[in-house]
């Protein structure tokens, strides 16, 4: 069979036009595949800050014609063969399969509502009914703290103590804490603030880690816990950290090192 110019011309349209649409744009001769322009707009709409778009696609891929540019530069420039380049494309092609390897197991372990529901029955149970209006004054001894209950037995206002507490951020505010539950608290924090009445402040210092408290309870109200949809995404991460940390402990434990 005999194909006369024109006929011949359309064929070879035909065979060239499915490779050209698998391509972005060339650069100097070598071809920018869409997927990747694909896997990019994932990446990005994943984040939650922009939707795909024509816009988004466009901006895309001019960046990904620009990185193409640079690339071609760099390779010919003899960078790809630097020790510290090579060490540094290595170290993040290990990052990359952790990561991988970390996702495929979630995928296979997926954290359950079930798992998630129980989580959040226990910090609920943890942080009581009840949230408290505290003032604190913070300070590195404990005789000083003592110096400080005994200027406050003896009618000095608790407001101005407050600016010598170490904690700079409450300090300002005359030692207000705002409102909070009892979750977060160290249990010696804890214990002292439930065994006040409103208006009454610590008359023995109560140690933490962070030094020596005077804990004054101004008020307390019935405490306001989020639904589990509302937290949910924060039980779900969660847990997910927790399945990966012992994951990979497993994984080490399993390992043979020397």
């Amino acid at each position: 069979m005999t194909f006369k110019p024109a006929h011949l011309l359309v064929v070879l349209l035909a065979t060239a036009l499915p490779a050209m649409a698998q391509n972005l744009a060339t650069v100097n001769g070598k071809a920018i595949p869409t997927s990747r322009l694909e896997t990019l707009v994932k990446q990005v709409t994943a984040q939650g800050q922009q939707q795909d778009s024509p816009q988004l696609r466009v901006m895309l891929k001019q960046e990904l014609i620009n990185r193409e540019v640079l690339i071609q530069e760099a390779e010919k420039s003899g960078l790809a063969s630097n020790a510290e380049v090579k060490q540094a494309i290595e170290a993040s092609r290990q990052s990359i399969l952790v990561r991988a390897l970390m996702i495929e197991q979630l995928k296979k372990n997926p954290v359950t509502d079930a798992e998630v529901q129980a989580e959040y029955d226990k910090l609920k149970a943890q942080a009581g009914d009840k949230e408290y209006h505290l003032y604190h004054i913070l300070l590195e001894k404990e005789d000083d703290a003592k110096a400080v209950i005994s200027k406050l037995k003896a009618g000095a206002k608790f407001e101005e103590l407050a600016k010598q507490s170490k904690d700079a951020g409450s300090a300002s505010k005359g030692g207000d804490l705002d409102w909070s539950t009892p979750v977060n608290w160290d249990p010696t924090f804890a214990t002292a603030v439930k065994a006040l009445q409103k208006g009454q402040f610590t008359e023995t210092p109560v140690k933490s880690q962070a030094g020596f408290h005077i804990i004054k309870l101004d008020d307390t109200r019935t405490a306001k816990f989020p639904s589990v949809e509302e937290v949910k995404p924060n039980f779900v991460e969660g847990l997910q950290q927790q399945r990966v940390q012992a994951y990979q402990q497993a994984l080490i434990k399993k390992a043979k090192i020397q």
